[in-house]
């Protein structure tokens, strides 16, 4: 059926259907869970009842750098997350002591940010089991959505008034209805064939795509036996990199990083020697330490795509869209799960404040949901412009603001502690970026240009003696 609706009916949601059953759908349904509602949770895959990559998130076995805003967002719609997710077996890390070898030099060893590093399929499962037991939330596993259409509930029509706005098609089984459908299928959302069909006109869509892919392998090696929390290699224009990062059981997860014709290799020498042919062997130095498990994962689906289904005239009401189904990141930059964890509490405040069932209340929770993501990419867009294999330049403005983040970054190389905070209180979006404009920051520029930065911060020591075959992989303790 053609939607002929525009403003909806004025009803608060109570049959609620969410499409996507990965972080943003769960996040999501959890925001949307209350009295009298049910969330009904569509997933594709049949989901396992322990923690185990699925074929609907491709990056599953990649590494996943949280940023602390996904912990303390994720915490608030499920409080006590983290202390869930640690007993699971989530290392904690504190993310200045990452050995972050940047553009500049290495950055100094300082106390930043406490985070929780798992495999991905640990932080969803861990969700998962959160969200179910939350009331009135259910999951339908193992069934594809194959469209959308409108219920017919004009006052002339006949139909009743109250019945769901939306039924929502699924291969082979009953359709579901809904007064509110959650688009959060991700990359491969048919949300913009549903809407043809509806007769609602096409998103603009900006992208953004340096052709970037990882590969990565998983390692057996105890946490204590590498120095630093975890060793990032930045990728820069002229260079591949890679990061190594602790995950549960004693094992650590490896990633090499490239564009273009410069994408690491799926071959296991192959991947091996491309690690060590990296500005800096560190990545190696893990690897040779440790036993190498598995095969090489390779992922290539990285680039930063935006639907702008807020600027939409004619959207309907009922029905709106989070995680990357409306906004995809490079995951390099570990931006998506905190910005699905804001737009679900975006969506939490919206379905108490507004009516989602109507035009109105819809297209307000997108224009939020997009200014929640609005930082994450002009840092994401704006580092991967950068790179030869990007099409675009990087705009004015954002370059403008690079040049003084470089500024802070060099202060940081030199040991500028304070400085490096400054940047990474931004990066994990916990500042807006006009806190590194500072005056107290500017002066320490200044002084810096006059007197000197002082020695570089040395190359960390990356693996601690000869380790391989040790036994002992139980995480080190958190600092206070």
């Amino acid at each position: 059926m053609t939607f002929r609706g525009g403003t909806g009916s004025g009803r608060t949601p109570g049959d609620v259907v969410v499409v996507g059953g990965s972080l943003a759908g769960l996040l999501a349904a959890a925001a949307l869970a209350g009295p009298g509602r049910t969330v009904t949770v569509v997933e594709r895959d049949v989901v396992a009842d322990a923690p185990a990559p699925r074929p609907g998130v491709p990056q599953g076995r990649q590494p996943h750098a949280l940023l602390y805003r996904s912990l303390v967002a994720v915490e608030e719609l499920l409080p006590g997350f983290g202390d869930d997710l640690r007993a699971a077996g989530a290392v904690p890390v504190d993310t200045g002591a990452l050995a972050w070898l940047g553009e500049l030099g290495w950055s100094p060893d300082s106390e930043q940010f406490p985070v929780l590093s798992a495999s991905r399929p640990l932080i969803e499962h861990v969700v998962r089991t959160r969200v179910l037991e939350l009331p009135g939330v259910r999951t339908v596993d193992g069934a594809r959505v194959t469209g959308l259409s409108a219920a017919d509930a004009d006052p002339g029509s006949g139909a009743d008034p109250g019945s769901p706005r939306w039924s929502v098609a699924l291969e082979g089984r009953e359709a579901l209805p809904a007064d509110l459908v959650v688009d959060a299928s991700g990359r491969a959302s048919r949300l913009p064939v549903w809407l043809d069909a509806l007769g609602v006109p096409p998103a603009a869509v900006e992208q953004v795509d340096a052709r970037i892919g990882y590969a990565t392998r998983t390692l057996r090696l105890p946490v204590d036996a590498v120095g630093p929390a975890g060793v990032v290699i930045a990728q820069l224009p002229d260079q591949p990199g890679g990061i190594a990062l602790p995950v549960e059981g004693g094992r650590w997860l490896v990633a090499a990083a490239g564009a273009g014709d410069r994408r690491p290799p799926r071959e296991p020498d192959a991947w091996r020697a491309y690690l060590g042919a990296l500005r800096d062997p560190a990545l190696a130095e893990i690897v040779d330490a440790g036993e190498l498990e598995g095969e090489v994962v390779v992922h290539r689906q990285t680039a930063n795509v935006r639907h702008r289904y807020d600027r939409v005239p004619g959207w309907p009401g009922g029905l709106v869209v989070v995680g990357d189904a409306l906004c995809a990141f490079d995951p390099v930059y570990g931006q998506g799960v905190a910005v699905a964890a804001l737009e679900a509490l975006a969506l939490r405040d919206a379905v108490r404040r507004d009516d989602l069932t109507t035009a109105r209340g819809a297209r307000r929770f997108l224009r939020r949901a997009v200014r929640a993501g609005a930082l994450p990419w002009a840092i994401a867009t704006g580092e991967d412009l950068r790179l030869p294999t990007s099409e675009g330049r990087v705009p004015r403005a954002t370059a403008l603001a690079g040049v003084w983040t470089g500024e802070l970054a060099r202060l940081g190389t030199h040991g500028d502690t304070v400085a490096q905070a400054a940047l990474a209180r931004v990066y994990h979006l916990m500042a807006s970026p006009l806190s590194v404009y500072r005056p107290s920051l500017v002066a320490r520029v200044l002084r810096a240009r006059l007197r000197g930065y002082g020695p570089p911060v040395p190359r960390p020591q990356i693996v601690r003696g000869a380790v391989r075959g040790a036994a002992d992989v139980s995480p080190p303790a958190a600092r206070p």
